[in-house]
């Protein structure tokens, strides 16, 4: 098996990091600490929490898919449960970004310490005034990166991920973002935009700039537009564990019944405390490390 790489969003998940609650929410003093300044909807429940997740890492198993959890660290906080944000995956090695949120700069240190230790291979670092989330990096294929450009990521940081990458791509798309309910609330690429298939892609339009559509749809992708309705319970934010078979927050029928009718697989998991208050869908509490 692969250890690290394999630039894409639905090649099959050979290797699956996670991070359980009790290893980030920890116990109730320090949810009771961090929930409002990390701007959580609501306080979470530690023991509800547990058992959600065991829950959801239940429908990621497999024979084939390796799963790692990152230990419980004293830098990191509530919200490093979604590991995507800290790391992009190369097929050099991990990038480490540099969060947006201040809250959450020290997770990043946090993963390499856990890389070091695991063998894992680092490709570089998100540094000095680049600001970079994994939430905003989308492969489209394994030589086109999109990026989201926003509170969480700005252009240093996207060009400094398009030097580590080096010639790995043969594009790197900045997606400027718009400004939604500001810069206190998430608002990642993947929040409006989740890879479900080769040339599929589940979308929420309204929030995309035309230009950035137009594109996709030029490459002859075609795009499933999430439901309005849906887009705040995270429909749009979908994880494909291989090509046309997918995770989804419950509480989106229509959003499963639009991904069904197009022929793919969809499993749903329970996501109150682990992922509606804290605004983190499947695709933000997993970080692929190899996929192919």
């Amino acid at each position: 098996m692969k250890e690290i790489g394999g630039p894409s969003e639905v090649a099959p998940i050979r290797r699956l990091l996670l991070k359980q609650p009790r290893d980030a929410f920890v116990d109730e003093r320090r949810i009771e600490a961090q929930w409002r300044d990390l701007h959580f909807t609501a306080r979470p429940d530690l023991k509800r929490a547990a058992a959600e997740h065991e829950r959801f890492v239940g429908l990621l198993r497999g024979p084939e898919t390796e799963l790692l959890f990152l230990p419980r660290d004293d830098a990191a906080g509530l919200d490093s449960i979604y590991v995507r944000d800290a790391v992009v995956v190369a097929d050099r090695g991990a990038i480490l970004c540099n969060m947006g949120k201040a809250q959450r700069r020290g997770e990043p240190a946090a993963a390499a310490r856990f890389f070091e230790g695991a063998g894992i291979p680092i490709a570089g670092r998100i540094e000095g005034e680049g600001r970079l989330e994994g939430g905003d990096v989308v492969f489209l294929d394994e030589r086109t990166v999109a990026v989201g450009q926003g509170y969480r990521t700005n252009a240093e940081g996207i060009r400094q991920l398009r030097a580590i990458l080096g010639d790995d791509v043969d594009e790197v798309i900045p997606v400027p973002l718009p400004h939604w309910n500001g810069p206190e609330d998430v608002l990642h690429l993947m929040s409006l935009v989740s890879p479900i298939d080769i040339d599929l892609l589940l979308v929420h339009s309204r929030l995309l700039p035309a230009p950035f559509r137009q594109w996709l749809l030029a490459r002859g992708i075609e795009l499933l537009e999430v439901p309005d309705g849906e887009f705040a319970t995270m429909g749009c934010n979908v994880l494909a564990l291989a090509p046309g078979r997918c995770v989804l927050l419950e509480g989106n029928p229509r959003t499963r019944r639009l991904l069904e009718g197009a022929g793919c697989e969809v499993r749903t998991y329970e996501g109150r405390e682990i992922s509606l208050k804290g605004s983190g869908g499947p695709t933000c509490l997993t970080r692929p490390l190899s996929r192919g």
